[in-house]
């Protein structure tokens, strides 16, 4: 499920392109799985589905989902090596944090450390 947040300074169709790159980074939605349609996303978010269409028509064109007349989106089959890149990497960033709030960081630090582009100016 995707959440929306409106304090976010993102477009809302930027938001859904985000979250829906991280559902599939993670496997919650494997290549070849079909996305919600563009109206029954639209309907769970309580957005317009011309903004879940832009989103859908953008991750189109960067060659993450696919479109098939009468049948639907679905996440690219050859979005696998990305996918799997992306969940190697998360789960290095995952060590990290717990190794950083082992050493006492708390999370809004490391969160800021990561909204600041990793430049903490040590």
């Amino acid at each position: 499920m995707l959440h929306l947040n409106y304090r976010d300074p993102r477009p809302i169709y930027e938001q859904i392109k985000s979250g829906l790159r991280q559902q599939m980074a993670s496997g919650k939605l494997p290549p070849g799985s079909k996305l919600p349609s563009v109206r029954e996303l639209a309907q769970s978010l309580a957005v317009n589905p011309n903004t879940i269409q832009r989103a859908y028509r953008e991750l189109e064109a960067d060659g993450i989902i696919c479109s098939v007349a009468g049948k639907g989106n679905f996440v690219s089959e050859s979005y696998t090596a990305d996918a799997q890149a992306i969940r190697s990497l998360l789960s290095d960033l995952d060590e990290t944090v717990a190794k950083l709030k082992d050493a006492g960081f708390c999370a809004d630090d490391i969160c800021a450390r990561i909204q600041n582009g990793g430049d903490g100016n040590d």
